[in-house]
């Protein structure tokens, strides 16, 4: 048995389907338009993601200025003697400063003989 093909050639307007593997492929514009979208989309997620990290580091910032802000204004109570020593640790240094200034204040007014100087002038 013999079969005969005949080849038909057309002249007319072909569909890219007509050529079963052509009708595989994508076009320029379909092409185009899919990177447009997988930018568009990219950007979206970069966007989100930056807006994330921005409010996560916000955070994580506000905590640690808060942490650091309670730990100044604990050590400068306790050097200022309002909040009691902690762990054996004093460093109240008031005391020390007045005291020191009493002795200074007291040498120098025996050094000058200023209690006279002051008993002549009231």
């Amino acid at each position: 048995m013999v079969l005969l093909t005949t080849s038909k050639r057309t002249t007319g307007n072909m569909d890219k389907h007509d050529i079963p593997v052509i009708g595989n492929f994508y076009t320029k514009a379909e092409v185009d338009q899919m990177i447009a979208d997988a930018l568009a989309e990219a950007r979206a997620i970069d966007e989100a993601s930056m807006r994330k990290h921005n409010r996560d580091a916000t955070i994580i910032s506000m905590i640690l200025g808060f942490t650091c802000l309670a730990l100044f204004v604990d050590g400068l109570l306790r050097i200022l003697g309002i909040i009691p020593p902690f762990a054996g640790l004093d460093v109240n240094i008031l005391d020390d400063i007045a005291e020191k200034t009493k002795t200074i204040v007291e040498n120098d007014i025996r050094q000058n003989d200023l209690i006279k100087y002051l008993k002549d002038q009231l």
